[in-house]
């Protein structure tokens, strides 16, 4: 029994031992088989692999086929490379095109962008009502290189970069006297004559007036010596550019005005250009609603307008900027082209704005005190004649709206610096002509 029982132990542990090393090698497939189904997903022969042999065997089998087929074959490859060069070449084309349209895009859209980053550093908008634009564009760096014999003397004559300039010749001699004479009498001495010929250069130093005679120019000195007042004043625009690009705020002046009081104590200076007005209202002078009235439109028969007398092209204050450049140049420009009144052409570049076929010129502008800075109408018409208004002093007076200008002029000169008061009393409103 010992004996029988001992080698059914004996038997049992062997069949235990290998049902071990069974349930042993199942679970060392079983992980085998995870680890390859973890990194091997698609198995060992992959879909790349079988498509890679089935293109090897297809051209196994092209290069088996006949001559005649492997001729054709390559005949066809041939012209379908040309077809998908051609192609490229075009599409090449078309994204070369529409890169240079997305650039002239971006160009324009950022255009504001780019203009405040020149200005300076770019700033959130502030809380309801606190906002304000830029209206003071950034000087020009000065260019000395441009005219160095008026730079040298505009050195001696301006003062803090600044001083009225007047264009004259011998058919104004006269109003050009009273002119530097009221200057001189407020006591003003950053001035200076550009004489357009000899006979007034010779009469300014003879006066020990600050004079400028500017280097000989056949096209401007013929009209210099021998123009009009029209004539002339077209000339300014073009002289006047010199002076900004060398760095100087010019108050350009008409001969026929009379300094009262030093201009200078009464500009803003926050615009481009600050020019005195035609008007001879607030309303005129500052803008307003002008209603143009058309029956036959019944309900909408009434159309609103916004209107302002002209800025006057004869006496304005302009600093040295790109756009003030910009607007001396483009009314240069037409002039030359065309026989027309600088005063509308200077207008026309500063108010009229950007539509089809023109860009309008971004300048700042400012309207001076119609009151400080009197044109002739306000004066004979209004001012003379009201008690209290006879009262003020005016910075200047301009006679630009009458004829008789000598003789206007010195009876200004005399209602307001001599005390005369009875000296602008035989003039009529207007003109007789």
């Amino acid at each position: 029994m010992t004996n029988r029982r001992d080698g059914l132990l004996t038997r049992n542990s062997g069949g235990q031992s290998r049902g071990s090393r069974i349930a042993i090698a199942v679970g060392i497939g079983v992980l085998l088989g995870c680890v390859f189904a973890f990194f091997f997903p698609h198995g060992f022969f992959t879909p790349d692999l079988a498509n890679q042999g089935r293109r090897i065997a297809k051209a196994s089998f092209q290069v088996g086929g006949s001559p005649c087929e492997s001729a054709e074959r390559v005949n066809m490859l041939k012209k379908e490379l040309v077809s998908v060069s051609e192609k490229n070449a075009e599409l090449k084309k078309e994204v070369k095109e529409l890169t240079e349209k997305l650039r002239f895009a971006e160009r324009g859209e950022d255009q504001a962008q780019k203009q405040v980053l020149v200005l300076g550093e770019q700033h959130k908008a502030g809380t309801f009502g606190t906002v304000k634009g830029l209206r003071t564009n950034p000087t020009v760096v000065a260019d000395e290189s441009v005219n160095p014999r008026l730079a040298k003397m505009l050195e001696k004559v301006a003062v803090r970069k600044e001083l009225i300039v007047a264009l004259a010749n011998a058919n104004v001699k006269d109003s050009l006297e009273v002119w530097f004479h009221s200057i001189k009498k407020v006591g003003i001495p950053n001035y200076l004559v550009v004489a357009l010929d000899e006979e007034t250069e010779s009469f300014c130093k003879s006066k020990d007036v600050p004079v400028y005679k500017r280097d000989p120019d056949d096209g401007i000195d013929d009209i210099g010596r021998t123009g009009t007042n029209h004539a002339v004043s077209g000339l300014k625009f073009r002289i006047l550019r010199e002076f900004l690009q060398l760095g100087y705020s010019i108050l350009l002046s008409d001969v026929d005005i009379v300094y009262i009081r030093n201009p200078f104590d009464h500009i803003y200076r926050d615009s481009d250009v600050e020019s005195m007005s035609d008007g001879h209202s607030n309303l005129t002078a500052y803008g307003y609603d002008d209603v143009f009235d058309e029956p036959g439109m019944g309900w909408s028969r009434y159309a609103h307008t916004m209107r302002i007398w002209v800025f006057n092209s004869g006496f304005f204050y302009i600093r040295p900027t790109i756009p003030s450049i910009e607007l001396l140049d483009r009314v240069a420009a037409r002039l030359a082209k065309k026989n027309e009144w600088d005063q509308t052409v200077f207008n026309e570049e500063l108010f009229f704005p950007s539509h089809p076929g023109y860009d309008g010129l971004h300048a700042s502008k400012r309207v001076m005190d119609r009151y400080d800075f009197m044109n002739s109408k306000f004066l004979f018409k209004t001012v003379r004649k009201d008690a209290k208004m006879s009262k003020l002093k005016p910075v200047i007076v301009h006679v630009n709206y009458h004829p008789d200008k000598l003789p206007r002029m010195k009876a200004v000169f005399e209602f307001y610096v001599d005390g005369k008061q009875d000296a602008l009393d035989p003039f009529p409103d207007g003109s007789d002509w």
